[in-house]
């Protein structure tokens, strides 16, 4: 099982908080997991395969000279409209804080107040009980 600092991507998406990620049926270990099985489009990822993520410091996009690029950005966009999380604001957090102030921020953020479990950022509920995020 990957750490949570492992659950984070190169995009800035938290790994732990996602659909594929939170699924048992085709589970995906993580962005940053090396798996051959992983389903096609996570693994031709064209922002998880960047030369210059792979061979930056950080392994984060925010290092990048052309931060934030187009892709990043309507990812971000995408993210922002459908899911009320922005790529940007967790890459921003990262540089800031750093990456353990940020997976402590974000196990708050996700935590099911009525299970403790994990509140999945695409279903806006609950992995474990299903209680609907507020």
């Amino acid at each position: 099982m990957p750490s949570a600092t492992q659950l984070i991507a190169p995009c800035g998406m938290n790994c732990a908080v996602c659909l594929a990620y939170l699924r048992e049926k085709n589970h995906c270990p993580g962005c940053r997991v090396i798996d051959p099985d992983k389903a096609k489009t996570r693994l031709k990822c064209i922002i998880k395969n960047c030369e210059t993520i792979r061979e930056n410091r950080s392994g984060f996009c925010y290092e990048c000279a052309a931060y934030p690029c187009r892709r990043l950005k309507a990812l971000d966009k995408r993210y922002r409209t459908k899911y009320s999380m922005s790529m940007l604001e967790n890459l921003d957090f990262i540089r800031a804080k750093g990456l353990a102030a940020f997976v402590k921020k974000e196990k708050e953020r996700w935590r099911c107040p009525e299970c403790g479990g994990v509140i999945c950022v695409h279903r806006a509920a609950c992995s474990r009980c299903g209680a609907k995020a507020h």
